[in-house]
């Protein structure tokens, strides 16, 4: 049964973010391939949100709600709420994702 799949307007801004960076650091026809990346990896979810894995930094701290895809080294963080799919955040897994996912899940 499929999930509807829905971006949050704060993934709207990691996606250009990430684009930004990426054409300013490894050039613009690169940058241009991460958004179907990334795509893939959320439209995915509607068929199967529970393939992600548990965020080791929340699931440390006993938060066990949200799960997580890779569009390397992007992490994508969702959560499954009845039949959707919520993704709140698009990180790069190689910053300091224990500050970053505690900014942007436990307001």
């Amino acid at each position: 049964m499929r999930h509807e799949v829905i971006l949050s307007a704060e993934v709207e801004r990691d996606i250009d973010d990430v684009v930004q960076h990426v054409a300013e650091n490894d050039g613009l026809a690169h940058a241009e391939r991460v958004p179907a990346g990334i795509e893939r990896a959320c439209s995915g979810l509607a068929d199967m949100p529970d393939r992600g894995n548990r965020p080791k930094e929340l699931a440390s701290v006993g938060i066990r709600e949200y799960r997580e895809v890779h569009f390397k080294p992007y992490r994508v963080i969702y959560q499954v709420i009845a039949k959707r799919v919520v993704i709140h955040c698009v990180l790069d897994g190689r910053r300091d994702m224990q500050s970053q996912l505690q900014r942007r899940l436990l307001r």
